[in-house]
Formats: structure tokens, C-alpha cells, sequence
């Protein structure tokens, strides 16, 4: 089993008077994880997909709560996106059962944001779980088989099944994408066109790390801009997509409004593409690299609790540094190369005007931006 960087994170939060909620997408190991830190001790489990319990937990007072939970001192809700109410119900355990620890984890944020936040305000530690990092994956089977996989790695991500059932990538990834991207997504929202979500999500994947603009995607899809706003900001809430802003402060002929979209993981990239074929056959390789990137940064920003804003930027004269930290009022720049490159052009516009360093990220040094200590 790799071992989660969360898992220390959250050991330390047990019994200090919170509850703990960990969300995320579907199949990255939010239960397995739970149920890691767990081990050895007594607990209650709920599992919000069983219909008895969903029937249970939708309505219930704080005496039908004590009888349930009876001399268990911690209890462990999974699947919370499936309860009805079940934000008043979790702010009852956490209120009126001081010595219970509550730990749930639920997907889809679109749908647990205004389920739970409102009620467990001030009453929750919530984390972001992801698939599986860089870090945790270099840790789990070593430095050097980590970095013989590294093009494996960028054509079939690193979702917990992927990476234990080699030989099996395509299926698994098949069996995700149709049961989490449609099935899931459009059953937790109010979307009903999964024509249009399929051609979206396509659209997007051939456009990672290009700058995306809605009113382009709307014409090409034969839909409203309103629609593909709606259907993106699902799926960044459901995780399975984030957004990049555009950065922009003193310049004139900065790009101010454009987004550029990745995945969290590459495996769904390909997967919604339809193509698997070996980077040295490919025209995407750069895009897959920059996803790759920009995802494990991402990761490593949530789990070790780094407090950046992350952007891109562009001006109308096509200077561009492909990702930029804002940390503590300074910037940083990086630039992405998958293949050799004698020189690399740093905007010297973006340099002197804000001050920052840009550093360029190639195949021998990404480690050290993929992993954050």
C-alpha cells in the first residue's frame, strides 16, 4: 500500500475536537486512507452508497444518533455526498458527542459545498485528497524504478488501480471515466446532456495547456457560453479538471481574462482522447508534461500547506511563462521542456516588471518541483 502524505497530517487532528472531512474525485483511496489511519482501533462505519443508511442518516435526532453510535468513539461516514441533510446531521455528532471523532469523506464538491460547509463551519478539518503524488509514488517503490516509469507515468497518471494492476492501464481508466466523469457527475448535478459533456471534456483535453476561451468552445459545440461555463465549473468541482488564471498587474499588453485548463491527471487526458501511443509517436508530449507538472505542484501546494496563488502568463505579443507562483508578495516563473533545448527565451518583460525569477523544468531536474519539503 503507498503510503499518503496525508495520513500523518491527519493522525494528529484525531481527538482535537473536530470533525475531519477529507473530499475528492472517486478512486484516489479517500476510504482506504481512512481506514489505514484507523487500523487497530474500534470505530463505526457508514457507508452513504448502502440505501438503509442513506434512509438512516437523512432524518435523524440526537437521541436515533446516540443510539446508533452507542459506546463507539469514533465514527467514519464515507460517501457523504449520497445523505440528504447530512450537514445537520454531521453538526449534531460534532456538537452534542464531544468525545466521538467524526471522520467523513465524500466527492464531488459541487455538491458537498453546500451540503456540509455552512453547518460545520468552524467545526471541521477538511482536506483534499488527490491520485496518487510524484512524492508518494517515489517513496512507495524508489527513486530509480519511479524514474524508469516517468513516460509510463505521463500516458496512464497515477490513479491507486492504475498503478497496482499493470497491464490493465486501459481498462481501468476506461471503467473511471465512464462510471466517474458521466455517470457520477451527471447524477450529482443538475447537467443532462451527456453529448455535451463528452464533446467538452474532449475539447478541453486537446487544449491543455493552451489558453481556452469559452466563446470559442460555445460555437464549436453548438451551445451557449453560459452552458460551457456551468459544465466546466462542475467538473473543476467534481476534481476533475482546476483552472489557471491569467496573471496581470501593471502591464498594458498583458492578457488579463484568459484561464488555461489541466487535469489532475494525465491517465483521464488519454483516456478521453482515445490515444495511448508511446510519447516518441506523439505531438502532445509537451502538453502532457505540462499537465503532469503543473498537477503534481498542485498536490504538493495542498498537502504541505503552501500558501500561493498559481497563474500563467501571456502578453498580446506572445511573450508567455507557462506557470507563475505568487509566495509571500514575490513571483516565480517556470518554464516547461520535455526536449532538449539549447536555449530557452525568459521573457526579459516579465523579469524586469515584476521583479521575478524563472527558472526553466526539464526531465533532469523536475524533481525538485514536483517535490516540495
Amino acid at each position: 500500500m503507498i503510503e499518503r502524505t496525508l495520513e500523518k497530517v491527519i493522525e494528529k487532528k484525531i481527538n482535537t475536537g473536530k470533525a475531519i472531512v477529507i473530499v475528492g474525485a472517486r478512486q484516489v483511496g479517500k476510504t482506504t486512507l481512512i481506514k489505514k489511519i484507523l487500523e487497530g482501533r474500534e470505530y463505526l462505519f457508514l457507508d452513504g452508497d448502502d440505501p438503509e443508511v442513506r434512509r438512516l442518516l437523512r432524518n435523524i435526532n440526537t437521541e436515533e444518533i446516540r443510539a446508533l453510535i452507542g459506546n463507539h468513539k469514533i465514527v467514519f461516514v464515507d460517501e457523504i455526498q449520497s445523505i440528504e441533510n447530512i450537514g445537520l446531521t454531521l453538526k449534531m455528532i460534532t456538537d452534542q458527542f464531544k468525545e466521538v471523532q467524526l471522520i467523513a469523506s465524500g466527492s464531488s464538491s459541487f455538491n458537498l459545498g453546500n451540503k456540509i460547509n455552512e453547518p460545520l463551519t468552524g467545526r471541521k478539518w477538511e482536506y483534499k485528497l488527490f491520485p496518487i503524488s510524484w512524492e508518494e509514488f517515489e517513496n512507495s517503490v524508489g527513486f530509480l524504478k519511479t524514474k524508469q516509469q516517468l513516460n509510463h507515468r505521463l500516458i496512464y497518471g497515477f490513479y491507486p488501480e492504475v498503478l497496482n494492476n499493470p497491464g490493465m492501464e486501459k481498462e481501468i481508466l476506461k471503467n473511471l471515466a465512464e462510471i466517474y466523469l458521466y455517470k457520477d457527475i451527471l447524477a450529482l448535478s443538475d447537467l443532462r446532456k451527456p453529448e455535451v459533456l463528452d464533446n467538452l471534456l474532449l475539447a478541453i483535453a486537446l487544449q491543455v495547456g493552451s489558453e481556452v476561451n469559452y466563446n470559442e468552445l460555445a460555437q464549436a459545440l453548438g451551445i451557449n457560453k453560459a452552458t460551457v461555463q456551468k459544465y466546466i465549473d462542475v467538473l473543476e468541482k467534481a476534481y476533475v479538471i482546476f483552472r489557471l488564471k491569467s496573471f496581470s498587474r501593471n502591464l498594458r499588453n498583458e492578457i488579463k481574462r484568459n484561464r488555461k485548463i489541466y487535469f489532475y491527471d494525465n491517465g483521464i487526458i488519454n483516456i478521453i482522447t482515445g490515444n495511448f501511443s508511446m510519447l516518441h509517436k506523439r505531438n502532445d508530449v509537451g502538453a502532457l508534461w505540462e499537465n503532469f507538472l503543473i498537477s503534481e505542484r498542485i498536490k504538493q501546494n495542498e498537502y504541505k500547506g503552501r500558501y500561493v496563488r498559481s497563474y500563467f502568463w501571456r502578453t498580446k505579443q506572445q511573450q508567455e511563462i507557462d506557470y507563475v507562483e505568487e509566495k509571500d508578495g514575490k513571483l516565480y516563473g517556470f518554464e516547461f521542456k520535455w526536449g532538449r533545448a539549447s536555449r530557452v527565451r525568459i521573457s526579459k518583460t516579465f523579469t524586469k516588471s515584476y521583479g521575478a525569477t524563472v527558472k526553466v523544468i526539464n526531465k533532469n531536474n523536475f524533481r525538485e518541483f514536483v517535490i516540495l519539503k
